[in-house]
C-alpha cells in the first residue's frame, strides 16, 4: 500500500471533516479545517492511500514549540504506519522549522495512539482529568523535547 502524504488543500476540507465526523465523538468542522488553511501557524497534512483521505493531522506553533492539534486516521486504515507516517511529517517539518518541543493530548484510552507517540519519543508528562467530553476521559499530556 503506498501512502501519499500532502499538505492539506481546500478541496481536502470536506472529506477530512468527514472522516473527522465517523472517527470521533467531538469531530472538528469544515469551518475548523477553512480557519487553519488562513493561519500561517497552522500546519496540517493528508494521508492519501489511490488518491483518497484516509488519514489528517496537524500541529499550531507557538512561542518555537508546537501543540499537534489532531491526529485521525479512517478505522479501515489503522495499524498500517498511517498514524505514524502524519506524526513523522509533523516531526520533519516541526524540526525544520526549528520547532523545539512538540505537545499534545490523548485520551488515556487510547493505547494505539499512545504506542505511535511513544515510538516517536513523546513521553507522558502529566494527567487533564476529565478533558475529554463524549464520553468524559481524562487527557494524558505529551511531550517530545
Amino acid at each position: 500500500m503506498q501512502i501519499e502524504i500532502r499538505q492539506l488543500r481546500e478541496e481536502d476540507i470536506e472529506p477530512l471533516a468527514e472522516l473527522e465526523a465517523r472517527s470521533f465523538s467531538m469531530p472538528w468542522s469544515a469551518k475548523s479545517f477553512r480557519d487553519l488553511l488562513a493561519n500561517p501557524y497552522c500546519f496540517y497534512f493528508v494521508a492519501l492511500v489511490q488518491g483518497r483521505i484516509v488519514g489528517g493531522a496537524g500541529y499550531t506553533e507557538l512561542c518555537g514549540e508546537a501543540n499537534i492539534d489532531n491526529v485521525v486516521v479512517d478505522e479501515a486504515y489503522r495499524g498500517r504506519g498511517i498514524g505514524q507516517a502524519l506524526v513523522r511529517k509533523l516531526l520533519d517539518m516541526g524540526t525544520a522549522r526549528q520547532i523545539k518541543a512538540f505537545t499534545l493530548e490523548v485520551r488515556v484510552s487510547n493505547r494505539a495512539a499512545i504506542h505511535i507517540y511513544e515510538k516517536a519519543g513523546f513521553q507522558c508528562e502529566g494527567i487533564r482529568p476529565g478533558f475529554y467530553e463524549k464520553p468524559r476521559e481524562d487527557a494524558m499530556i505529551m511531550w517530545k523535547k
